[in-house]
């Protein structure tokens, strides 16, 4: 990388950052909505491409770890009552908990069997939120009170209900994560998931310990998902078992592939692109799944590895 990549890197980022800020000023109330969705969706996927993309692991079980802030959170404000900050921390640290466990268990495995098993861990989780249908809500999920999602500092009340609330959150969230893992990409820890990915015994030669780097990937990627899922829960006001299903564990892996898997802001490019192209075609056939289908065709042709990752490879070299 030439000396200048670093502050190019950074601009780009900061460049995203605000021109997501500005959209909140120009697009209706709808997009709104919209895109803040995506944006916390995107951190979903920020969390998986740290493991799919930069350590070369195929997990099939995130939908976990999103599930975990998601009802780790939902559940501490509607059982427990807590302020919207504290059950925000108990999401983080049940995605951190569980994150840590299944990867000591899970990391014992490689390639198609370490997919197998994060995919049995997740379909354990989900049928254990249908098992425990007196506090999670079972099928029918839970709806997160209102009065519950306002948050509360300094005598100053963000009722996050509130469309400009629920932005600017959802871009709070979103940025930090996207600056968090640009450092982590750029630092040593990165370079050597990284090198992990490319060639896992001659890492192991030049005396790094791969498994407990491997780890730190896992526990570092399940806790950016139950972010994301501890932030749905409270900025959307719903948490369901269909988001810790195995399906839902499909989704970000597209969105990373989409995107560009082992890029910062590929996750972001692949979930805009296709909640966008789903949102448009629906709304002019009911076969939309057809076009989108289509497209995703067209894009795997031309772009093979991702939006962002093949203008890297063709164009901008020093892209993160």
């Amino acid at each position: 990388m030439s000396e200048a990549s670093p502050a190019k890197a950074y601009a780009l980022h900061l460049g995203a950052i605000a021109l997501l800020f500005l959209l909140s000023f120009l697009l209706p109330e709808y997009y709104h909505g919209l895109l803040a969705r995506i944006m916390v969706l995107a951190v979903f996927a920020m969390g998986y491409n740290m493991l799919f993309g930069y350590v070369g692991l195929l997990s099939l079980g995130h939908a976990m770890f999103f599930g975990a802030g998601l009802y780790g959170a939902g559940l501490a404000v509607i059982q427990l009552g807590w302020s919207v900050p504290a059950a925000f921390a108990a999401g983080l640290g049940c995605g951190a908990v569980l994150s840590l466990i299944i990867g000591l268990l899970a990391l014992r495995t490689t390639g198609v069997a370490f997919m197998i098993v994060t995919m049995m861990f997740a379909q354990v989780f989900y049928l254990a939120i249908l098992y425990f249908a007196a506090w999670t809500g079972g099928d029918q999920g839970m709806v997160v009170p209102q009065p519950a999602r306002v948050l509360t500092f300094g005598g100053t009340s963000l009722d996050l209900t509130d469309p400009t609330v629920r932005y600017m959150s959802a871009l709070t969230l979103f940025s930090l994560v996207l600056l968090m893992m640009l450092a982590i990409v750029r630092s040593r820890f990165g370079r050597v998931l990284v090198a992990i990915r490319e060639n896992e015994e001659r890492t192991k030669m030049l005396g790094y310990d791969t498994f407990s780097n491997k780890l730190a990937a896992v526990v570092v990627s399940g806790t950016i998902c139950a972010a994301s899922g501890a932030a749905y829960a409270l900025l959307f006001g719903y948490v369901g078992s269909s988001f810790a299903s195995v399906q839902y564990s499909i989704l970000p892996l597209l969105w990373v592939l989409l995107g560009g898997a082992a890029t910062t802001l590929g996750p972001l490019i692949g979930t805009l692109f296709m909640y966008y192209v789903i949102d448009v075609t629906s709304g002019y056939t009911s076969t939309y799944l057809l076009i989108v289908g289509i497209a995703l065709i067209l894009l795997v042709l031309f772009f093979p590895k991702g939006i962002l990752g093949s203008i890297r490879q063709r164009w901008l070299g020093w892209l993160p």
